[in-house]
């Protein structure tokens, strides 16, 4: 009898879920009555820690010529809820001639606004070099094209989706933009988030989140795991394993209805049906496009519950694993 034990793969748990410590559900950004938002800050924190929260970052508007802050939340951490100290940066100008929305957390109270000539790569990157989490908000809401990405070089995500860009003009998401840019060989990974202003009943909050995989709710540990990419993003469903063995990718999640590898190319592995818990995928079926595409370097998990609600795992880098 042929002994395989010595050929067989292991299982390979992936990251974040192969990463210690524990998931801390979170939002990076969201505003209050320090720029435009409708509540104070301790109402908005409040709101989502009521919601299941462990954190969250008022990532106000700094924008010199309104005068308004970093919110300094230190004061409303507690034991179970901390907050991350940033900012939605601006500065000009974006292809479509607007701002620059550029979400930074981990920004020093003392980051200093915009300079007279300073243009949006050039904030993000003076914020990087801080040790800021550099996000690239609402693409789609703010009609970013390739090249605008692509002049963010300090970038370590993408917004993925906005809630309020969502529910309030139907411009919430940033998958295009990811993809494109994933495609150029950027390493970034993607991050739901609110963008919460708390007008109109609150439509705009709690819409979508991270889970961020951290030995530790001190927000040094989960700006570390953020800039590493150890977490995934979600509206409602939860990613519990993503295991690899061999070219078989085993998917365990909370119900759904859909289970789905995509990449680079039009090519995509999907498990359809009703409240589904697991799926084993063939990676090497997303080099077999009828299309005749290359091969795609990278691929992302999408899971889709019965509502319609996403949960995203970051890009993963096949020369990675």
């Amino acid at each position: 009898m042929t002994d395989h034990s010595q050929t067989s793969p292991a299982p390979i748990s992936l990251a974040p879920f192969s990463s210690a410590g524990q998931f801390w559900r979170g939002n990076i950004h969201t505003h209050s009555t320090l720029s435009d938002g409708a509540l104070p800050p301790e109402k908005v924190i409040a709101a989502y820690k009521d919601a299941g929260y462990d954190f969250v970052q008022l990532s106000e508007h700094f924008i010199s010529h309104f005068d308004w802050p970093i919110a300094n939340t230190r004061a409303l951490r507690s034991k179970n809820f901390t907050t991350l100290i940033g900012a939605e940066l601006h500065a000009p100008k974006t292809s479509a001639g607007e701002y620059w929305h550029i979400v930074a957390a981990g920004l020093p109270l003392d980051f200093a606004p915009c300079g007279e000539n300073e243009t949006g790569p050039q904030i993000a990157q003076r914020a990087a070099d801080l040790g800021a989490f550099i996000s690239i908000a609402h693409p789609a809401w703010s009609q970013l094209t390739l090249q605008d990405g692509l002049s963010i070089e300090c970038a370590h995500s993408v917004e993925i989706y906005n809630t309020g860009c969502d529910r309030e003009n139907d411009r919430g998401e940033g998958t295009y933009l990811l993809d494109q840019l994933l495609n150029q060989g950027k390493h970034l990974s993607l991050n739901a988030t609110d963008d919460a202003h708390f007008r109109h009943g609150g439509i705009d909050a709690f819409g979508g989140w991270v889970h961020v995989k951290a030995p530790s709710l001190n927000p040094d540990d989960l700006l570390t795991a953020l800039k590493a990419g150890e977490f995934y993003s979600s509206q409602g469903p939860q990613i519990f394993d993503m295991q690899l063995t061999g070219s078989q990718l085993k998917i365990t999640c909370s119900p759904v209805n859909s289970i789905s590898l995509v990449g680079g190319t039009s090519a995509t592995q999907s498990r359809i049906g009703r409240a589904i818990t697991s799926a084993t995928l063939d990676l090497s079926k997303l080099d077999n496009s009828w299309l005749k595409g290359p091969p795609s370097k990278w691929f992302r998990l999408v899971i889709v519950d019965e509502a319609g609600k996403k949960a995203w795992s970051n890009p993963i880098w096949k020369d990675e694993i």
